[in-house]
């Protein structure tokens, strides 16, 4: 569950490319009628073995705030009352500084897990930090799981970035795509809303 396409693969496509026997769904909440971005969205899920929904919240530039039962309802609509073994999704605090849509989804999400119409037995949050904006996002120190790709995994989730979503060498994106993926892991409800009160407290 991402806010954009392009945030599977930049944040756990080499894990979803390490586990082609697993039945992956991507949704993601944005962008669902952008003419540029919604095909490569589905073309990059060819690559990745995935199946994938879309949705279409508010993206503009200026990132105006959604409410959050908007949100909610978005999420619920697309996941269509399916139990998942693992869902993947963004922490509250984003992956860099900073993105809003990154931060609602993954306020939502736990929520929505916590609340029982979210039925998962995992749930791994995105794990990655900037300094404040001072550098690239890179694997948080307190992420509870790291995944280094293998040279081959990496070259092809860097393809997807680059060849699919066609961000070129020199862009955040390209430079971003890391080679060590990066999680927070939970599971039940009560440790992620545990885990998410420390950090806030911490911040």
């Amino acid at each position: 569950m991402v806010a954009h396409p392009d945030d599977e693969t930049l944040w756990a496509g080499g894990t979803i490319l390490m586990h082609p026997e697993w039945r992956w769904t991507v949704v993601t909440l944005c962008r669902g009628s952008d003419p540029d971005r919604a095909p490569k969205f589905f073309r990059a899920l060819e690559r990745l073995g995935a199946s994938g929904k879309m949705a279409d919240l508010d993206d503009g530039p200026g990132q105006l705030p959604l409410e959050e039962t908007v949100v909610r309802r978005t999420v619920l609509r697309l996941l269509g009352g399916e139990h998942f073994d693992l869902v993947l999704t963004h922490s509250p605090y984003g992956e860099y500084t900073r993105h809003r849509r990154h931060e609602e989804t993954g306020r939502v999400v736990p929520a929505l897990w916590e609340d029982g119409r979210l039925s998962a037995d995992r749930l791994w949050m995105f794990a990655y930090e900037d300094g404040g904006g001072r550098c690239l996002p890179r694997p948080a120190v307190s992420a509870h799981c790291t995944v280094d790709l293998p040279d081959d995994v990496w070259r092809a989730k860097y393809a997807i970035v680059t060849e699919v979503y066609g961000f070129a060498e020199g862009s955040f994106e390209a430079r971003t795509t890391p080679r060590r993926e990066a999680f927070w892991t939970f599971r039940t409800p009560s440790a992620a809303r545990a885990w998410v009160h420390a950090q806030g407290e911490k911040r």
